[in-house]
């Protein structure tokens, strides 16, 4: 079919082509020895710790320091290989908190453990592209979290601002991963972590005593997330890779669930009004959402009618109406949710997709099991709407598998 010359040219390229990619086994167990090298250093100083002097202790607490910077410096004169970069950045990271600590200690700096995450994020952040090390900018979005937890859930509940720059500082490096690298596995962790960690941080920002309005602006935050994961970049994956839509549909319907019940919108018109942050950052959240959903119709990425992917319009309008009614707001809720759930069987049978359709058995299931625990009915009644819930689910399966047996023997 083609000529030798043409057969050695492509034995030639995919030759090169596998001599530049990295031994990924080889470059997980680089970065996990080098942390486990860095983490030895620190016990056994430690061990031996008060009986050096003070200038040998000064000394020691900046050799791990100068050691990872020599092996950075080697790496990136030399151009080494991605295992040596992503080794020696992942040593050097653990350095640099490692010696902050040790001259904390020794001088007896004061301050606490949120500030200090803070200034070894910070520092660290230029080696994620010195480096173009993945493994700096996990360790980099991991201790941004960490820092959210310290700083606004146990510490006198502070709004930590300055993770939305830790965010920044990631956004360049996570999204030209997806210009360049959009299938990789690395892309892959990055489109788990970083919704998981602004769910996470999420709480952190809702003001003391506002903690019924959390409800809605994480209800926004994953019609963001939603709507997201609809975006080719994401949605042409495999679901498994497409963090964003998992996180925002579960996200979604757990949060909604909570919302059925009437004890909720109670609490909620009990509330004060709410204070000008929360009502800022749902504000903000609110138009991220609207300008995705928005943009996402004028490119035409979407295609039919999701019900999922205007939720958080039609929750800020029973939002509204709960501060007015009770009563209307949870009937409403209760009735949406259903839809919802109706909305995925279908979508589900339409692409004869058991998964959708099992993801729309089980948001109605949950809900019948919500109001197992709030309501006041038979158990007789309550035994029966369960008896027809598992029936349901049997019966749906069934005719999906009938039609899709039907369906590959007429091929």
């Amino acid at each position: 079919m083609i000529s030798q010359d043409v057969a050695d040219s492509i034995q030639s390229y995919y030759k090169s082509k596998n001599e530049g990619k990295p031994n990924r086994l080889f470059l997980i167990f680089g970065v996990l020895g080098s942390a486990l090298v860095g983490l030895g250093i620190i016990l056994i100083l430690a061990h031996n710790w008060d009986d050096f002097s003070r200038t040998t202790k000064t000394i020691w607490a900046f050799l791990p320091l100068v050691i990872g910077q020599l092996f950075t410096g080697f790496s990136i004169l030399r151009n080494k290989s991605k295992t040596w970069k992503e080794a020696s950045g992942v040593f050097l990271f653990f350095s640099v908190g490692a010696s902050m600590t040790l001259i904390s200690q020794i001088y007896n700096i004061p301050g606490n453990l949120s500030s200090f995450l803070l200034t070894w994020i910070l520092l660290c952040a230029p080696l994620i592209y010195l480096l173009k090390s993945r493994a700096v900018a996990i360790l980099h979005v991991v201790f941004a979290t960490y820092y959210v937890f310290e700083y606004g859930y146990s510490v006198g509940s502070h709004t930590p601002w300055y993770y939305l720059l830790c965010l920044a500082l990631i956004a360049p490096f996570y999204i030209q991963l997806l210009r360049q690298q959009e299938r990789s596995n690395i892309t892959s962790i990055f489109n788990w972590l970083i919704p998981l960690s602004i769910t996470i941080s999420l709480g952190a920002f809702v003001r003391p005593g506002d903690g019924d309005y959390g409800f809605f602006m994480y209800i926004i935050l994953f019609g963001i997330f939603y709507n997201l994961g609809k975006m080719p970049y994401f949605q042409d994956q495999k679901l498994r890779r497409n963090g964003y839509l998992i996180i925002g549909s579960l996200g979604t319907m757990i949060t909604l669930l909570i919302t059925t019940f009437k004890w909720f919108w109670e609490e909620m018109a009990k509330s004060a009004v709410a204070d000008t942050q929360t009502i800022m950052i749902s504000s903000t959240l609110f138009i991220i959402a609207l300008a995705i959903l928005v943009y996402s119709y004028s490119k035409k990425w979407v295609k039919g009618f999701n019900l999922f992917q205007f939720v958080f319009i039609i929750f800020s309008l029973l939002f509204v109406i709960g501060m007015v009614d009770v009563t209307l707001s949870t009937i409403l809720t209760n009735v949406f949710v259903l839809a919802l759930g109706l909305t995925t069987m279908k979508i589900g049978v339409d692409q004869f997709h058991f998964g959708i359709l099992n993801y729309g058995l089980l948001i109605v299931t949950a809900l019948v099991v919500c109001r197992f625990f709030d309501t006041n009915i038979t158990f007789v009644i309550r035994g029966l709407l369960f008896v027809i819930v598992g029936a349901g689910f049997f019966l749906t399966n069934y005719i999906m598998l009938k039609k899709q047996k039907s369906k590959i023997s007429n091929k």
